[in-house]
């Protein structure tokens, strides 16, 4: 089994930055993707940024490019979210996801505001 812990959401204004974390514990090993999703109420959860665990490669969803930087500390099993130049339509619940051949995994959740 594989836990996802989420953390580092809050309320920004524009232009501001936040970093967002996801501890990982578990079945972790054999992961072959890890990245952030986000929803807002009444849409779909689209993906924000992800990296390849076999080589490094990440993407990002056009909208955050430039701004967003995702990246990973292994030794902590640990995947951050570097948020700068934060918009409104950047508000939304983020969420960690962890990929295998089993099954896709979700943390709980975290409150992204962005006040104009």
């Amino acid at each position: 089994e594989v836990q996802l812990q989420a953390s580092g959401g809050g309320l920004v204004h524009v232009g501001g930055s936040l970093r967002l974390s996801c501890a990982a514990s578990g079945s972790i090993a054999d992961a072959y993707a890890i990245g952030w999703f986000r929803q807002t109420p009444g849409k779909e959860r689209e993906g924000v940024s992800c990296i390849s665990v076999s080589d490094g490669t990440t993407y990002y969803e056009d909208s955050v490019k430039g701004r967003f930087t995702i990246s990973r500390d292994n030794a902590k099993s640990t995947l951050y979210l570097q948020m700068n130049s934060l918009k409104p339509e950047d508000t939304a619940v983020y969420y960690c996801n962890l990929r295998n051949a089993r099954n896709d995994y979700w943390g709980q959740g975290t409150l992204v505001t962005v006040s104009s």
